[in-house]
């Protein structure tokens, strides 16, 4: 990370539900990130296995708030509450699981702290190779999306549905958002076109999950988000 940008705050906010297998390990990752300011929130969404349990005995000491919600309402839900929250220059949005590395941060944050852009996304198709271990239909389905999402935003992007969006704090904050599931991804991007804010992209690794894994994104998913894409358009 660039020198000039030693004192800006990175807030990563970070929806869980159900991931006993992997939480403790992403926190450890995020400290470890190559960052150094970073406010790190936790937002449970009112987990049913061990995941409360886990954040209580040792995640909190490692970060900077965990918010415990009362019902489970979806990932969009809780990324909009670990948004509020956030204090930082830069809001960056981390899944519970380990597809996406932190190693990643500062090529994804620097276009932002830089004023090139209000906007930076982590594209896992921007590679000469698709994912590797990626499903087929799930790489088409993405593929599909942005493009759908290019068509009425006017964006030209390769993942839109990249869990990896930077923004610049005041800019998400001022977002209303209101998708409950996955629908945040489609929605944040057309909101971002309706402010005319400018969104680079850079190429990032990938290491999808399966539905074993706990992956937990589905064929209604798709639909909710071509719903999104229309409705926000």
């Amino acid at each position: 990370m660039d020198e000039a940008y030693k004192d800006k705050v990175l807030s990563v906010v970070v929806p869980c539900y159900n991931e006993e297998q992997s939480i403790l390990d992403l926190v450890k990752a995020v400290v470890a990130a190559p960052v150094l300011h970073k406010e790190i929130i936790i937002v449970d969404d009112c987990s049913r296995d061990n995941t409360p349990q886990i954040l209580r005995e040792s995640v909190e000491p490692l970060v900077s708030k965990v918010i415990y919600c009362s019902e489970n309402r979806g990932k969009g839900a809780a990324v909009r509450r670990g948004i509020a929250e956030a204090t930082g220059d830069v809001i960056i949005i981390q899944d519970a699981d380990l597809e996406y590395s932190p190693q990643e941060y500062p090529r994804i944050i620097e276009p932002v702290l830089a004023g090139q852009a209000e906007a930076c996304y982590g594209s896992r198709f921007m590679h000469k190779h698709l994912v590797n271990g990626a499903y087929l239909a799930n790489v088409l389905a993405n593929i599909f999306l942005t493009w759908l999402s290019n068509l009425f935003t006017g964006y030209r992007l390769t993942d839109m549905e990249t869990c990896f969006k930077a923004v610049r704090r005041d800019v998400m904050q001022s977002l209303v958002l209101e998708q409950e599931r996955f629908g945040i991804e489609p929605e944040i991007t057309a909101k971002l076109a309706k402010k005319g804010c400018k969104i680079v992209e850079v190429p990032i690794e990938y290491n999808p999950r399966t539905k074993s894994d706990g992956k937990k994104i589905g064929f209604k998913d798709g639909l909710q988000a071509i719903r999104c894409i229309l409705k926000y358009r």
